[in-house]
């Protein structure tokens, strides 16, 4: 791949994204294959040492607030006609509505995956907290000369460690989960307003 092709492919990946940005990334990346060009590198190796530009296009959209997206892509291409404003008006009630509502079931989603997370936590923390006052009921039960409720009370904390122990990891799996799958809404939201308009 040439530099221009290069460049032109990384502008229309980033189309989504402010005019500025665009050309601040392309002028950024056209630079960095003339630097390797003139250490006499040939062009489509120096556009190679770059990288694929998916990926490129990828991480610049995940270094990018959705707030500069959403802006961007809300912005009008054109002043709104009278007879536009009244239907946007006079239609309020039905997609606005419809919108909140929207808004509010995937966020409530969110809200409850959190929440589980959140309670398989807590329920870790509660198996360790009950497993150290077993260990010590069980030892101070031992020491006042009941010796078999003692041991009963040892076993059932040292059930609770662990159970405690299994929990822990199956918490920190489902955390990592949980991030990701976070992180790939964002990205998934954001490709939603990068997408261009159809003709």
């Amino acid at each position: 791949m040439l530099k221009q092709e290069f460049l032109n492919a990384l502008r229309a990946g980033l189309s989504g994204l402010p005019q500025a940005d665009i050309e601040e990334r392309a002028n950024f990346y056209g630079e960095m294959i003339d630097d390797r060009m003139e250490e006499g590198v040939p062009e489509e190796e120096a556009v190679a040492a770059v990288g694929p530009v998916d990926e490129i296009v990828s991480q610049i959209v995940a270094e990018t607030p959705l707030t500069k997206i959403v802006k961007e892509r809300v912005k009008p291409k054109r002043r709104l006609k009278a007879g536009e404003i009244v239907l946007l008006v006079l239609g309020s009630p039905i997609w606005l509505s419809l919108l909140i509502a929207a808004f509010a079931v995937v966020f409530s989603l969110y809200v409850v995956l959190w929440a589980l997370l959140i309670c398989l936590w807590a329920v870790f923390a509660a198996f360790t907290v009950c497993a150290l006052v077993c260990v010590a009921a069980g030892i101070s039960f031992t020491v006042q000369g009941n010796g078999l409720s003692g041991l009963a009370v040892l076993a059932a904390g040292l059930v609770l460690a662990g159970l405690a122990i299994f929990l822990f990891f199956a918490c920190k799996a489902a955390s990592k989960g949980v991030v990701k799958l976070t992180g790939k809404i964002a990205r998934g939201i954001k490709k939603c307003f990068m997408k261009k308009e159809e003709a």
